[in-house]
């Protein structure tokens, strides 16, 4: 499967972190913006209602080209920041509810009427156990909240950041100079359609179909590697061979399919070793997320958060 859509460029490895560039097989066929592009031309994101559903917002979409909403992209404001459950194409001209996480735990209050954009994709430890809890019910509302604020609240113990409303976006705000120390070891490659990041042992694959989207969610999904390379900095650098076994694996895995919440199919991938998530097309890849993982979604609990836990 992947072999077929993409080749692998030449990888790049700095302080123990290691990048490879996936390029494109054959021209993508279906059109759309980025969530970014779609929010500066007129896309508004928001809450359900004046009460607010912490698992659910709406999108609407006036604009005469399809949005692409990519998997653990982060808004920002209204009455509590969340991250995208899945990856979703909003057809133009379209109002969507679509399903969502809540990454700051600690504040239900509105501070702005509706959301902006993020600089950051949730970082790969997050995604992967978000994924891992969504493999048998990825459409389920607030099938993962439970484990995205277990992930947000641990990794903010781990690396010593307080936060007064427990936001994931204040991660990245306490570190944002040693983020910025890193990037420039990992600039886009031209023509460049994905990505595998390597930290040890730890992979996750992100890629789209559309090269010139890519280029605009690289620096987002960068700064999310990147996160989590922090806590493992000038560790043994990830082999070629286990980069190849997870491109192996995800050839392997077991995939399921079913109407996604806006345009095409969601698409779930479990296997010996990786789990992952991603969108079909009318037969095209438009976006594909894959974890190395002991896990394989085996054990997706499906807990559903209290709405109590939301303040």
């Amino acid at each position: 499967m992947i072999h077929d859509l993409i080749q692998a460029g030449e990888l790049t490895e700095h302080r123990g972190i290691v990048v490879m560039p996936l390029f494109p097989r054959h021209d993508p066929a279906a059109g759309y913006l980025t969530l970014d592009e779609g929010l500066a031309r007129g896309l508004r994101a928001r809450e359900t209602s004046e009460a607010g559903s912490v698992p659910e917002l709406v999108v609407e979409n006036p604009l005469d080209e399809r949005v692409l909403l990519y998997d653990g992209e982060e808004l920002v404001g209204a009455k509590q920041n969340r991250i995208l459950n899945i990856s979703v194409l909003v057809e133009a001209e379209t109002t969507l509810t679509i399903p969502v996480s809540c990454v700051e735990e600690g504040r239900w209050r509105h501070v702005s009427p509706s959301f902006a954009e993020s600089p950051h994709i949730s970082h790969a430890e997050l995604r992967r156990r978000k994924a891992q809890t969504q493999a048998t019910q990825p459409l389920a509302r607030g099938i993962a909240q439970s484990e995205v604020w277990d992930a947000v609240r641990e990794k903010s113990t781990r690396m010593a950041v307080h936060s007064p409303t427990g936001a994931s976006a204040d991660l990245y705000r306490s570190y944002e100079r040693d983020l910025r120390s890193l990037e420039t070891a990992f600039p886009a490659k031209p023509g460049q359609c994905g990505a595998v990041l390597g930290i040890g042992s730890d992979m996750c694959l992100d890629l789209v179909s559309r090269p010139d989207a890519f280029a605009r969610l690289w620096t987002k999904l960068r700064t999310g590697y990147l996160l989590d390379a922090l806590e493992r900095l000038d560790g043994q650098p990830t082999p070629h061979d286990e980069i190849e076994a997870l491109f192996d694996a995800i050839g392997r895995s077991e995939q399921s399919r079913q109407r996604s919440t806006g345009l095409g199919e969601d698409v779930r991938l479990r296997g010996e070793n990786v789990v992952g998530s991603g969108l079909e097309l009318e037969g095209e890849l438009i976006q594909l997320s894959a974890f190395r993982s002991e896990d394989g979604g085996r054990r997706a609990s499906g807990r559903i958060a209290r709405p109590s836990r939301r303040r």
